[in-house]
């Protein structure tokens, strides 16, 4: 059973490139609001106490990482990720295992989501830990097509009982790591970590985010996530 307090690892997968975003700084590394949007999302998380430290996973030979070795006095730790998301937050979880026993719980956060709120984290832990595993997820409210090839509506697909899935998302270390490992020796490329966990038999608890929680994808993005943290700070 964990502890009612227990703080928790959070792994930051922030070896992408961000080719939808274009040009030569990966988009993590790009600015909002006058500092990078990677630095906005490691000082949300490190700001909420019942996050213990950051395993942030890089790209092989990355000059760009500023050398950050502290956020609000929490250590921050880095190591080499893989080609695919799946892979980097594999290898992040792997480097915390000198210090993170299997049975606890860890968090895996985006580090495209730059505007995670406090509140959202606190219920997700709250919530996730007595489930066994959880993510931050938000309803879809808007009516869904599905297209063929050429872009022409196939159907109408039911909204009800369907989620955005977002991040952080929780689950012990040890059944994270082993259901990553299955996922990738069957060759299944897995979007996120519950993806992995449903694969190995498990049902993540969806705990209700924020919808500005928004994954920066494309140029307009970063004008929104800038709105976003200028109006939620």
């Amino acid at each position: 059973m964990a502890a009612a307090d227990e703080r928790l690892w959070c792994v930051v997968p922030a070896a992408g490139r961000g080719l939808r975003v274009g040009g030569e700084v990966p988009k993590q590394y790009l600015p909002i609001a006058g500092k990078p949007m990677l630095l906005h999302a490691l000082e949300r998380l490190a700001a909420h106490p019942r996050i213990a430290g950051l395993m942030v996973v890089l790209e092989a030979g990355d000059a760009r990482w500023p050398k950050w070795l502290t956020f609000d006095d929490k250590p921050v730790r880095t190591t080499v990720g893989g080609t695919a998301r799946a892979d980097s937050v594999l290898a992040g979880l792997r480097a915390l295992a000198d210090n993170v026993d299997k049975s606890q719980f860890v968090l895996v956060h985006d580090a495209a989501r730059p505007c995670v709120r406090a509140p959202d984290i606190s219920r997700l832990i709250e919530a996730g830990m007595p489930a066994g595993g959880a993510l931050l997820a938000a309803p879809v409210r808007d009516t869904l097509k599905r297209a063929d090839q050429d872009n022409r509506v196939v159907a109408t697909e039911p909204r009800e009982m369907r989620w955005r899935a977002l991040t952080p998302q929780l689950f012990r270390l040890g059944e994270l790591v082993e259901a990553l490992e299955a996922a990738n020796s069957a060759g299944v490329e897995v979007t996120d970590e519950a993806m992995a966990m449903e694969r190995a038999g498990h049902r993540p608890l969806l705990v209700a985010g924020s919808e500005d929680n928004i994954k920066v994808t494309t140029p307009a993005d970063f004008a929104l996530a800038e709105f976003i943290l200028k109006t939620s700070a």
